[in-house]
């Protein structure tokens, strides 16, 4: 990967309706002039943080090869867990400083795999702030909820 490379933007969001319930989850992907849009949800009891995993992860494991990413989420939870909590975690074999399960722990493994394939730059975006791809992703997660209810 030269430093010249164009980064893939993707921006991610997720939620449930109620929290816990069905959920659903949104990616936009652009490099250069490719844009794709993916979604897609859970109709049985999920929760936004899981929904909040499932779109970084989805959008990450759909690139074929690696890539420099800029990865956008309205989800502190999502950006402080995989640029700094995992790897305390990982270290105390998954358990929390309280000596708890890590909640979510098959999302996070499968986020830290998906990000080790390619070089991630992690941005936290403010939610319904009016940035077009972040609003687009949660107009995907709607979106994906409602197939997952509809199925």
């Amino acid at each position: 990967m030269s430093s010249t490379e164009d980064p893939v933007i993707i921006h991610t969001d997720g939620g449930c309706r109620p929290n816990p319930g069905p959920g659903g989850w949104g990616a936009v992907l652009r490099h250069r002039e490719h844009v794709r849009e993916m979604c897609g949800g859970e109709p049985g009891e999920t929760s936004n943080n899981r929904m909040e995993l499932m779109a970084p992860i989805m959008a990450l494991e759909a690139l074929k090869r690696p890539m420099l990413v800029h990865l956008h989420t309205d989800s502190t939870y999502v950006r402080n867990g995989i640029t700094k909590w995992v790897f305390g975690w990982e270290r105390n074999g998954w358990l929390t400083a309280a000596k708890q399960p890590v909640k979510n722990v098959d999302l996070w493994q499968r986020l830290q795999a998906a990000s080790a394939q390619h070089r991630v730059e992690w941005f936290w975006v403010k939610g319904h702030s009016g940035i077009a791809d972040n609003e687009l992703a949660d107009v995907l997660a709607t979106r994906g909820l409602q197939q997952a209810l509809a199925l």
